[in-house]
């Protein structure tokens, strides 16, 4: 079926996105976004001029949606829902920034730029919460770590009780918080 460039490239992304996110980007080659996408390598050299660079843009795509949902600047409460909502509109993204590129050297740079950031927005919100400076700079190590972590269980459980979900990771949360602060 004949598409807009942009439309095509999206489908490409979002069947590159399924790819990599079943067998990481090693094992995942080009034949078999191609086949997710129902295109030929040829189109995807169209889009793409690598693997490499098919991946990027997943990992691109996947971050500027999850800073769209999330925000990038400050957390609250309602941080935790709005982390939730990104993960279940796009789990294989998700997963993809959080689990997989992690692992990939090639790309542990960006994965570690995210982190970085999520780190920086903890410590702005726990520093005025957590005298001792030590125990802040734990704390804001482990915040994010620790809710990533937790959508994540929260996605491989099957996404139970969505509505309570952000309550009972800010629970874990504010127990972090909370040790750091004693």
């Amino acid at each position: 079926m004949r598409m807009r460039r942009a439309e095509r490239r999206d489908q490409i992304l979002a069947a590159a996105t399924r790819a990599f996110a079943r067998s990481g980007f090693a094992a995942t080659s080009l034949d078999d976004v191609a086949a997710e996408a129902e295109v030929s390598r040829v189109i995807l050299y169209r889009h793409f001029e690598s693997k490499t660079d098919l991946y990027r843009s997943v990992l691109d795509t996947a971050r500027l949606r999850l800073a769209a949902a999330v925000g990038t600047d400050d957390f609250t409460p309602a941080s935790v829902d709005a982390l939730l909502d990104a993960a279940a509109r796009d789990p294989d993204g998700f997963r993809l920034l959080f689990q997989h590129a992690a692992r990939e050297p090639e790309f542990r740079a960006e994965v570690d730029r995210l982190r970085a950031d999520s780190v920086m927005v903890a410590r702005r919100y726990l520093e005025e919460l957590i005298p001792d400076p030590g125990w802040a700079a734990w704390a804001t190590q482990l915040v994010p770590t620790v809710a990533v972590d937790a959508v994540i269980a929260w996605l491989d459980a099957g996404q139970p009780d969505r509505g309570g979900a952000a309550g009972r990771i800010l629970q874990v949360l504010g127990a972090i918080t909370e040790a750091a602060r004693r």
